[in-house]
C-alpha cells in the first residue's frame, strides 16, 4: 500500500505536503528580505495551539503554519518564523543571532570537498601513505564548545577522517588517526588542520557484504506472513485506526516519528492517553582520551536532525509482512521539498500469548495471541544505524524500543596497541572507543484528560512489628513529586521503580484514580565528570526522569539549538523554576540510556542491540481490556481452543 492522496488533511497534525513546503518558501521569498547567500534549514508543521486541537470538532478545519528556519551564511545569524499556508503571510520573524543550527545533508558534502581541497590536508594523508582522494571519506562531527576554543560566532565542524582500500571496500576499517580538519561549514574554508602525529592506517578490511563472506547458512528455510484478507487498521491521510487505538502519524526532519493524540476506545468512549510523543534529543558521548575522540560526543537530533536522515525502508528487509508506508518530506538548502519514501513503516506482529488460563480441573484451555501495531523508521547518522520502534498492544500498553546496528566509529592504536577506553578488533590496531547513547523522549502525557499528577512507586519492605507477624510484608510506596526539581529522578531496578501518572477527577469502578505508568528497563545515566562540556550540554542525560508542566515552547531537552551552545539549555533552565506538578498538564522527559563497551561480535557491523520503557495502564481500566480478543481461528475458519 502507499501513502494516502487527500485534498486537505484528515487530521490537523498531519506533516507538511511538499505542495505545502513549497508555499511556505515561496511566502518567505516573496515576504522576507533575504540575505543573498542563505541556507533553508528547516521547513515543517507549526502545530497549532494544543486546546485548538483538543477542542476541535469532527472534521473541522483548523488553520496550517509553517515553522521556518533559514541560516544567513555571510552575517551567521540564524532567522526562524512562522508563515501561514492561508494567506502566505509571515505570522512571525525573528532574528537569532549567537545559535548555529542543524548541520544540513548538503554541508556534510561541501565539507568533504573543502577538506580534499586543502593541501595541508592534502599532505597529511601523503605523511599516512594516502595519495588517492578519490578514496577518502570525510565525516563533519559537530564541533561542541571548549573552553580555550572559542568558535567565535562562526559555524563549524571538526572533520574525521577514514580511507577505502577499493571501491567498495568498508572506510570505517581504514581510520585516519590523529587527524582533524576544523571547517568553517559558512565559508566551507579550512580553519586548521590538526595533526598529533601519524598512526599506521589499518589495512586489514571490514567488509560484510555477502561476496566478502563466502559461503552462506545453507539451512535457513523461508518465513512467510501473510494476511489474506490485508491489515487489521484503517489509515485516512495520517490518522489510524487499529483494535480501538486512534493516533496521528506526525514526522518532523529534527525529531522523525511522532505520535499525536493517542486515545483508546473503551466502552464505546474514546480516552486520551498520549497527546504527543517523540524522541526530544540523542546524544552519544564518547569515553576515549585520544585527540580524535575526545571530543566526539553528537546531538543527533538537534545537531544532525536525524529525522532528516531517515532511511527508505523496503519491503521484506527493514519490514516484513503487510505493510503501510507513510512518505516523509522535508526541506533542502535551497528550499525545494524532498521526499524519503517509505520513511515510515506500519505494520501487525503476531507476539505470542496475550493471555491464557489452563483449568485443569475441567480440562479447558482459554488462550489469545496478541498482536500488536508496529510504527517504526530507521535513520542512518554516517556509521551508525538507529530503530525506532513504537508498539501498540491490544491491553492498552504502548511500549518503545530502540534498535542500534550499523558500523562503530572507529580510531587506530598501531600494531599491538591497546587502549583501557575501547576494544581493540583485528591485529592491525583498529580499535573501537567506549562510548554510551541516550535518547531523551518528550512523553506529553494526558491521562483521561489533562489534568494530572505523578507519584514515583517503589517497592519496600514492612517495618517489622506486630502487624507484620512473619516479616515478609512488602508494598508499594508513591511519593508525590510536586515540584520539578522533587522530580528528577533516577531508575532504581532493585526497588522496581515506576512512575504512575493520576488523573485525580477520574475513578475506576473501586473508586481510585485511573493512572498509567512509566516502566523503565535497565538505563545508563552520562558517566562525563561535571567538568565536562558534554555534561554542561546534555544535562538531560545525568536523570532517567524529568517532568516539566505543560509549554509549546519547550519542545527539545538540550534547547532549540544545541550546535555549538556553551551548556544549561533546555531542561536544566525550565526546571530552575521548579513550578508545581499537581494538578496540571504534565510533560514527561524519559532519558532511556544504552551504553556500549564494544566487542570483537560488534564487528564489522554489529547485531542490534535493544533498550526499551512502556507506558502501561494501571487502574486506567475496569478490567482486562483484552478480554474481548476473539479466539484464534484455523484456516478452515473453526476456533481454536487448545486442550491438554
Amino acid at each position: 500500500m502507499s501513502e494516502a492522496t487527500l485534498r486537505g488533511v484528515a487530521h490537523p497534525l498531519e506533516p507538511l505536503s511538499p505542495e505545502e513546503i513549497e508555499r511556505a518558501v515561496a511566502a518567505v521569498r516573496q515576504n522576507v528580505h533575504l540575505p543573498p547567500r542563505h541556507r533553508f534549514v528547516d521547513v515543517y508543521l507549526a502545530e497549532p495551539p494544543k486546546s485548538v486541537v483538543l477542542g476541535r470538532r469532527e472534521g473541522e478545519a483548523i488553520e496550517r503554519a509553517a515553522f521556518v528556519v533559514v541560516y544567513d551564511l555571510a552575517e551567521a545569524v540564524t532567522y526562524e518564523g512562522i508563515v501561514s499556508l492561508a494567506d502566505g503571510q509571515i505570522r512571525s520573524w525573528d532574528r537569532r543571532t549567537g545559535v548555529q543550527p542543524s548541520i544540513t545533508l548538503q554541508e556534510f558534502a561541501e565539507c568533504e570537498e573543502a577538506c580534499k581541497r586543502n593541501p595541508e590536508f592534502q599532505e597529511a594523508l601523503r605523511r599516512r601513505g594516502i595519495t588517492d582522494l578519490e578514496q577518502v571519506i570525510v565525516d563533519p562531527w559537530s564541533f561542541g564548545a571548549y573552553e580555550g576554543d572559542p568558535s567565535e560566532g562562526r559555524r563549524l565542524a571538526r572533520a574525521l577522517t577514514w580511507v577505502r582500500m577499493g571501491p567498495h571496500d568498508e572506510a570505517y576499517a581504514h581510520p585516519v588517526e590523529n587527524l582533524v580538519v576544523i571547517v568553517d561549514l559558512g565559508t566551507m574554508e579550512v580553519v586548521r588542520v590538526e595533526d598529533y602525529g601519524v598512526i599506521p592506517v589499518p589495512r586489514e578490511p571490514g567488509n560484510y557484504r555477502p561476496e566478502a563472506i563466502g559461503r552462506l547458512r545453507p539451512d535457513l528455510k523461508p518465513l512467510e506472513i501473510r494476511q489474506p484478507e490485508g491489515p487489521s487498521f484503517e489509515v485516512r491521510g495520517h490518522e489510524v485506526r487499529w483494535q480501538k487505538w486512534r493516533f496521528c502519524v506526525g514526522f518532523t526532519p529534527r525529531e522523525g516519528l511522532v505520535l499525536h493524540t493517542v486515545t483508546y476506545e473503551d466502552k464505546e468512549r474514546e480516552r486520551m492517553i498520549l497527546y504527543r510523543a517523540s524522541l526530544s534529543e540523542m546524544v552519544v558521548p564518547y569515553g576515549d582520551v585520544m585527540p580524535v575522540h575526545r571530543r566526539k560526543n553528537a546531538f543527533d537530533a538537534g545537531e544532525y536532525r536525524i529525522g532528516a536522515l531517515a532511511n527508505s525502508l523496503e519491503l521484506g528487509c527493514d519490514c516484513l509482512g503487510e505493510i503501510y508506508y507513510f512518505n516523509a518530506h522535508i526541506v533542502d538548502a535551497q528550499g525545494s521539498p524532498v521526499t524519503i519514501k517509505n520513511a515510515i513503516c506500519m505494520h501487525e506482529e503476531d507476539y505470542g500469548i496475550l493471555w491464557k488460563h489452563f483449568d485443569f480441573r475441567l480440562g479447558h484451555t482459554e488462550v489469545r495471541r496478541s498482536r500488536r501495531l508496529v510504527i517504526s523508521w530507521i535513520a542512518t547518522v554516517a556509521n551508525y544505524e538507529y530503530g525506532f520502534f513504537w508498539y501498540l498492544y491490544q491491553d492498552g500498553t504502548i511500549q518503545f524500543e530502540g534498535k542500534l546496528t550499523g558500523i562503530m566509529s572507529t580510531g587506530a592504536l598501531g600494531p599491538g596497541g591497546k587502549s583501557k577506553y575501547g576494544q581493540v578488533l583485528n591485529r592491525d590496531g583498529l580499535f573501537a572507543p567506549i562510548h554510551q547513547h541516550f535518547f531523551n523522549f518528550r512523553l506529553d502525557l494526558d491521562v483521561d484528560g489533562p489534568i494530572n499528577r505523578i507519584y514515583e512507586v517503589d517497592l519496600v519492605p514492612e517495618e517489622p512489628g506486630p502487624h507484620n507477624p512473619e516479616h515478609n510484608a512488602f508494598y508499594p510506596r508513591k511519593t508525590l513529586l510536586a515540584t520539578e526539581l522533587e522530580a528528577q529522578r533516577l531508575i532504581d531496578p532493585l526497588r522496581g521503580r515506576y512512575w504512575r501518572i493520576e488523573n485525580p477527577d477520574v475513578l475506576n469502578k473501586v473508586g481510585e484514580p485511573v493512572a498509567y505508568r512509566l516502566i523503565p528497563t535497565t538505563s545508563a545515566v552520562l558517566l562525563a565528570r561535571p567538568e565536562a562540556s558534554v555534561f554542561r550540554r546534555a544535562t538531560f542525560a545525568t536523570r532517567n526522569l524529568w517532568v516539566t508542566p505543560y509549554s509549546p515552547a519547550e519542545r527539545h531537552a538540550a534547547g532549540p539549538y544545541p550546535n555549538q551552545h556553551p551548556g544549561g539549555a533546555g531542561l536544566p533552565e525550565w526546571t530552575r523554576q521548579n513550578r508545581s506538578l499537581v494538578d496540571t498538564d504534565l510533560v514527561l522527559w524519559f532519558t532511556l540510556g544504552a551504553p556500549h563497551v564494544p566487542r570483537l561480535e560488534d564487528w564489522p557491523v554489529m547485531p542490534v542491540e535493544y533498550c526499551t520503557f512502556y507506558l502501561k495502564p494501571d487502574g486506567f481500566f475496569d478490567e482486562n481490556p483484552a478480554l474481548d480478543v476473539p479466539p484464534s481461528v484455523r484456516a478452515n475458519g473453526r476456533e481454536q481452543h487448545c486442550r491438554f
